[in-house]
């Protein structure tokens, strides 16, 4: 390739750039270009259709043959074809009362991320920075975003100086689309930044690696100095096709080749580049990788199915809690079934979908995927079906698949889920002051969680919050009473690993849809069973790891100190153990170092129950019929002649209207209608 050839490439992208830096760029592509000439290297392998507009292919290489690169590497990567109607872009939103350059986002696994805004795929984004560094014992911890992000048409981090000087790198190629998905890529994104007028999702990465089809990865270590980035990493990266219709997040796994586990070794700039050039990209950046590296995608239920191996996860069991987050809502694959939707209320729900054939109605669901419960079969052949659920619980969970049979073919769906909604009020069983009877005492093999178990030879009882600090004094910091001190290890001189608490509370409401909220000031982890069964863990091992009185806290929260409260709720199958009268709460709380010297427990609890809420009917008249809709599901449409009845249910093609709009004909007498669950 000519200088000549190389100038015309940089200045086709110079559109792309803040004003000055195209000269910059050019020396980065010749030096990319000189360093890493093309060789008959590793070749991912073909696409494969994981939703409507997006595929995963997948690629690795083979250390040793010629051509290849000296490490395993194992590669991932999502292409997104922008012009799907369909497919919409989604970063991590602003937290609640958010603070520029302290307070943008909370941190959340990528994992965590793509269940709870029930995402398709979904990835980490920008660098960020918290409190306590890049590694924050826990999610909900306030982050700050580097870069630009824009979040649905809200800016969530501008684009700042601040931003630029931590640690002397500059984290500003920003990756920006509008509305209809239209793509812009801006390589130095400098304050006061690009015109984001039109933009509704950005997120930004460290630095270019590939510009306009030319390898610079090599360039960047003299380009954007950082002495541990351009080491081998895991990566992950995005990148766009020449012709911008195609959108790449590609993934590269690292840090894991211990003995045993002999997986991937991680990737430089050059050999992230070329892989995401082989997938296809034109221009890409390198986002923050390393141990934020995490690639998901969702089953059928919403549920997160890893697409790579996060090193965070196999070093601590988790992926890291980051404070950015990137996805995309994509439709499933066309099929038999199409459109499937489930609209909830509160003990019922009503389940829509069609079908490319004329078939029956009828779903299959219960609490878990094992779907042991199903309607009743509505014989009549349709193509637009709806089925009612009745008699589930508010705040809870469920699985359905819908069944439909053609006349030849009886077919079922993949699983999906819904959560019933909760209206309910939030009342008080006893504040962060309750008596806590507590001991520091190794009860492995004691049943101490029993409502039944005698607590009267435990060494203490006290008003929360109960701590131990074996520097002589209560943390300062700490925004509640520390009321009920507690003995530390004289053996060690540090507290206990392990701390141990019950305490007892009357409930007298109605058990039915009823769920607890904790909040608690904990330090540093815990586990809370309610009369005798475990139904939380607090920064613990995910069950079913057995908990020791020897077993560390892999995490902590709030800079290791119980400076802010942690929101946890009990419902669905957990609240089958609470019972109407004397209950026991108890919790055992462990610290996260042996030479931690301070450990913290304070527990509000609280209830919530339903209550009832009406639903709305509206009707518009239209070409000589009446337009009836609802905005709520699990209700039945019934009709009378008179307002004092009697009512019955209004046909509808497939059986009883359960589904809005439906329109009836303006003709005979008048009529009335009515929604009723």
């Amino acid at each position: 390739m000519s200088t000549n050839t190389v100038r015309n490439s940089i200045s086709t992208a110079n559109s792309l750039l803040p004003p000055g830096t195209w000269r910059a760029l050019l020396a980065v592509a010749l030096l990319g270009w000189l360093c890493c000439p093309a060789f008959a290297g590793p070749t991912p392998g073909p696409w494969e259709a994981i939703f409507k507009g997006v595929d995963l292919a997948r690629g690795t290489n083979t250390p040793g043959i010629a051509g290849n690169f000296p490490r395993l590497q194992v590669v991932r990567c999502v292409r997104v074809d922008l012009t799907d109607q369909d497919i919409q872009f989604f970063a991590t939103p602003p937290a609640s009362n958010p603070s520029f350059e302290s307070r943008e986002t909370i941190t959340q696994t990528t994992m965590h991320f793509l269940e709870q805004y029930h995402l398709q795929v979904a990835c980490d984004a920008n660098y960020y920075d918290t409190p306590q560094g890049a590694l924050p014992g826990s999610e909900g911890v306030n982050a700050d975003v580097y870069g630009l992000q824009i979040s649905d048409g809200v800016v969530v981090s501008p684009a700042t100086s601040r931003d630029l000087a931590v640690q002397d790198h500059r984290h500003d190629a920003a990756v920006l689309f509008t509305t209809n998905n239209q793509p812009r890529l801006v390589f130095e994104n400098r304050p006061p930044g690009t015109n984001t007028a039109g933009i509704y999702t950005a997120v930004c990465g460290y630095y270019p690696i590939v510009s306009n089809g030319v390898n610079i990865g090599a360039a960047t270590i003299t380009a954007y100095p950082d002495s541990w980035n351009h080491q081998p990493q895991p990566r992950t990266a995005f990148g766009f096709s020449k012709d911008n219709r195609y959108f790449y997040i590609m993934t590269i796994d690292g840090r894991q080749m211990v003995p045993g586990a002999y997986y991937s070794d991680s990737a430089l700039d050059t050999e992230t580049a070329y892989w995401i050039m082989q997938f296809g990209a034109w221009n890409a950046v390198n986002m923050d990788g390393g141990g934020s590296t995490a690639l998901y995608m969702a089953d059928s239920a919403g549920k997160p199915i890893p697409l790579n191996h996060s090193s965070d996860m196999a070093q601590y069991g988790h992926d890291r809690y980051v404070g950015s987050n990137f996805g995309l809502y994509a439709k499933p694959l066309p099929g038999f079934f199409n459109d499937i939707n489930a609209q909830p209320d509160d003990t019922a729900a009503t389940i829509t979908w069609t079908t490319t054939a004329a078939a029956t109605s009828q779903v299959k669901y219960g609490l878990t995927t094992s779907l042991d419960l199903q309607t009743d079969l509505l014989p009549e052949m349709v193509t637009n079906h709806a089925v009612l659920l009745g008699g589930l619980t508010p705040n809870t969970e469920y699985y359905f698949s819908a069944v439909s049979g053609d006349g030849t073919t009886l077919h079922q769906s993949d699983s999906y889920y819904f959560t019933t909604t909760n209206y309910a009020t939030t009342n008080a069983i006893f504040d962060l002051t309750n008596t806590w009877t507590y001991t520091d005492d190794d009860l492995d093999g004691v049943n101490w969680t029993a409502p039944s178990y005698d607590d009267s030879n435990w060494i203490g009882s006290g008003p929360g919050l109960l701590w131990v600090d074996t520097r002589g004094f209560a943390n300062p910091n700490i925004p509640v009473p520390m009321n009920t001190e507690m003995p530390y290890n004289p053996a060690t001189g540090y507290p206990y690993i392990t701390y141990y608490f019950r305490t007892h509370f009357n409930f007298t409401n109605s058990l039915r849809g009823a769920s607890l909220v904790i909040t608690d000031y904990i330090d540093d982890a815990a586990v809370f069973y309610l009369n005798g069964v475990e139904v939380y863990r607090l920064r613990m091992p995910p069950a079913p790891t057995p908990i020791y009185n020897s077993t560390l806290a892999p995490a902590y929260a709030c800079g290791g100190d119980a400076t802010c409260p942690d929101y946890l709720f009990i419902s669905g199958d957990a609240m089958t153990n609470l019972v109407a009268g004397d209950n026991v709460l108890a919790a055992e709380v462990h610290n996260y170092n042996p030479g931690s010297p301070d450990i913290t427990f304070g527990v509000a609890l609280g209830y919530t129950e339903p209550y009832a809420v009406s639903p709305r009917l509206d009707m518009a008249l239209s070409n000589g019929g009446s337009a009836l809709s609802w905005s709520r599901g699990g209700f039945t449409l019934e009709s009378a002649s008179q307002l004092t009845g009697p009512w019955t249910p209004v046909s509808g093609p497939s059986g009883p209207v359960v589904s809005s709009p439906f329109t009836v004909t303006n003709t005979g007498p008048a009529r009335y209608f009515r929604l009723e669950q």
